[in-house]
């Protein structure tokens, strides 16, 4: 109601008496409350969409045409490539519009055209509003009032809190002083995330930022010059701390062919990842001599990990659906592997049948006997291992963070978490570690 000024019960009374009028008895009522029209990044719309692909709707009622999209490209999209090529109907109610006939398919794409004009221009006259606000010194209000201040409305300028003034000259101290965010986060009792994003507010500096301009503001300043740029220099003194030497998953990389480890190797301009087992010049690590896998760029290994766990890191249902599957998924892995190698073993069973070479497929067979020996202990201490517990509410923040810790900080969150990345050609599959504890 507030955003739209007409409610959804409203619009689905409308709705449900034209259908009526129409005889129309099975449908069903699509809603996305809360959601903006200015994309199809809801729901709602995309179960539709779904539900059309899969050839359970007839036709699509709205209230108005907006109701499916204020954006013309998304509009003819859904009307030209999944209304029409699914043999679906469209109708506008506000509107009057039926798709089913020729003069509401030319009509519809230009209702479309105004709708997003109408949007485009309302945005537009907000944001120069906000940008005259901030060119004259004021906090624009709304949203989250920056830290070290309060906002008054009357005036529209930022006041200092005193309380939580004295907190932040402690961060700054102790950050001038080379603490880390986590360190900070443990003296104050503040997310460390909440902590980088306070002291790199260019609020601080008495200034205004808006859409990567910044302007002199109206309030005091609560850090010199200097002390900000001290702060910069520091942030760029440990990110650059991290340099090619530092291998992020060294150690818990394995290869899905043979079950070896993956080494990091420099090679020219880039760092690739393969098995030991191509690596002739250490002997121990080498499970089959044969080994074909992929080598990989340490970067494509590297990213799909940080990938995935900076996806849970932002979704709760997705942290605990992945670590519940860990130990099943782990178990899955080893029990394969050991299904594999008993097939190599009767492989090379039936070649000393065949007469083939014995001493050279005896020790094939023995040094495979081995593996399969150790790959049991494996998973018979997976099955009685207690793993480590975490709560969301200590991960949730990394992908935030991530690029201002050391390196030691990241590899300490890596041994945490992760269990291996198994690279099988050009799939990866990752294992974690940990169970799950309720916050």
């Amino acid at each position: 109601m507030q955003v739209e000024g007409y409610s959804i019960e409203a619009q689905i009374e409308l709705v449900e008496a034209y259908l009526k009028s129409k005889e129309w008895k099975e449908y069903k009522i699509y809603t996305d409350p809360g959601f903006s029209g200015k994309d199809l990044n809801r729901p709602a719309i995309q179960e539709l969409i779904q539900d059309i692909k899969d050839g359970k709707i007839d036709c699509v009622l709205v209230y108005k045409l907006d109701r499916l999209s204020r954006s013309q490209k998304d509009t003819l999209y859904l009307i030209e490539e999944v209304f029409n090529q699914y043999d679906c109907g469209f109708i506008s109610i506000r509107e009057s519009f039926d798709t089913t006939t020729p003069f509401g398919k030319a009509m519809i794409g230009i209702l479309s055209v105004f709708a997003q004009l109408e949007r485009e221009t309302i945005l537009e006259r907000t944001r120069l509003g906000l940008k005259k606000r901030a060119e004259d010194g004021y906090w624009r209000g709304g949203g989250k009032t920056p830290f070290v201040y309060d906002y008054d409305k009357t005036t529209g300028e930022l006041t200092i809190n005193p309380e939580r003034k004295v907190i932040f000259d402690l961060m700054k101290t102790l950050r001038l002083q080379g603490y880390s965010y986590n360190q900070l986060e443990k003296v104050t009792g503040y997310d460390e995330s909440w902590i980088q994003g306070i002291l790199k507010a260019k609020t601080n500096l008495g200034l205004i930022p808006y859409k990567g301009e910044v302007y002199e503001g109206r309030h005091e300043a609560v850090i010199t010059k200097e002390e900000y740029k001290q702060l910069e220099e520091i942030e760029k003194a440990r990110s650059g701390s991290k340099g090619a030497k530092h291998y992020l998953l060294t150690g818990k990389i394995y290869c899905g062919y043979c079950g070896a480890k993956f080494r990091y190797q420099k090679w020219g301009q880039r760092i690739i990842c393969y098995c030991y087992s191509q690596q002739k010049s250490k002997p121990k690590l080498v499970k089959d001599p044969n080994c074909r896998n992929n080598r990989l760029d340490s970067f494509e290994i590297e990213d799909s990990f940080l990938e995935q766990l900076f996806e849970m890191t932002l979704d709760e249902n997705k942290f605990r659906d992945a670590f519940n599957l860990t130990r099943v998924d782990i178990e899955k892995e080893l029990s394969d592997r050991i299904e594999k190698i008993q097939t190599k073993v009767s492989n090379l069973i039936g070649f000393l049948s065949e007469g083939m070479v014995v001493a050279e497929v005896k020790e094939r067979i023995q040094v495979l006997t081995d593996e399969k020996s150790s790959i049991e202990k494996s998973l018979e201490l997976t099955r009685k291992k207690e793993n480590m517990n975490v709560s969301y509410s200590e991960i949730k923040n990394l992908s935030i963070v991530w690029n201002s810790m050391l390196f030691e900080e990241q590899r300490e969150v890596v041994e945490q978490l992760l269990d291996k990345v198994v690279v099988d050609n050009n799939k990866l599959k990752i294992y974690w570690n940990i169970n799950i504890l309720n916050d």
